[in-house]
């Protein structure tokens, strides 16, 4: 819908009030102040905020922990593949939280909190993710503490992260961030090649014993951790 019937939907003010706070500069987008009257919005996903104070439809909120099975596209809307949201049995619109791609597996948050899912997403959110990774081939005590102190990568450098072996071919590592296929890449690096790669923790939120395919509701412990988080 347009911005400034969102606006009025949520109770802030006229649709004519808001294209006059449009016009002044005081709604922002994902962030963004926006300066168009015709800007389209859309409910379940963008956030939108008046002089930096969110603002909500009436609508309930959803927050879905989900363990991503292999070959699922984490997407809303992907031609010819199996995605995410097809297996979570919910009226309302949700959208996943960051990604894994198609040969992983693990925790994956879906969400209609658009405030949350920008936090969430944001760089600027220094969250944790741990993982269980297992490599194709017995990988060294030295290659794993190459990885921790950070390696190299697409014009930067990979962030310090905590490492725990597992086994001669498995081990958990933990980052506080998220570049694209990260850990397969970092693996490459040292000389090997990821077999299984399984997210078990974003930030409190934790993947325990949640079977491929299956989801849960956040708790009300696990919710209020994240939001104060956020």
């Amino acid at each position: 819908m347009r911005l400034q019937k969102y606006l009025s939907a949520a109770g802030v003010c006229s649709r004519r009030k808001g294209e006059e706070l449009i016009q002044e500069g005081r709604v922002s987008l994902n962030g963004v102040v926006v300066s168009e009257l015709g800007t389209k919005v859309d409910p379940g996903f963008d956030l939108v905020e008046v002089d930096g104070k969110a603002i909500h439809l009436n609508r309930k909120l959803v927050y879905i922990a989900l363990h991503k099975p292999k070959d699922y596209v984490t997407s809303c809307d992907h031609k010819g593949e199996k995605i995410v949201v097809d297996l979570v049995d919910v009226t309302e619109r949700i959208y996943p939280v960051g990604r894994l791609d198609k040969d992983s597996t693990g925790l994956l948050l879906l969400t209609n909190d658009g405030r949350l899912h920008h936090k969430l997403s944001h760089p600027s959110f220094d969250h944790e993710k741990e993982y269980e990774v297992t490599v194709a081939k017995p990988i060294p005590d030295g290659a794993l503490q190459h990885m921790a102190k950070g390696l190299p990568m697409m014009g930067t450098k990979t962030r310090a992260a905590r490492i725990k072996r597992i086994s001669a071919r498995r081990f958990r590592i933990v980052l506080q961030e998220g570049k694209n296929k990260q850990i397969r890449r970092m693996v490459r690096k040292v000389g090997n090649h990821v077999s299984e790669l399984k997210r078990i923790r974003i930030a409190n939120v934790k993947l325990g014993r949640l079977s491929p395919g299956a989801w849960r509701h956040l708790s009300k412990t696990e919710l209020k951790r994240l939001l104060q988080m956020a």
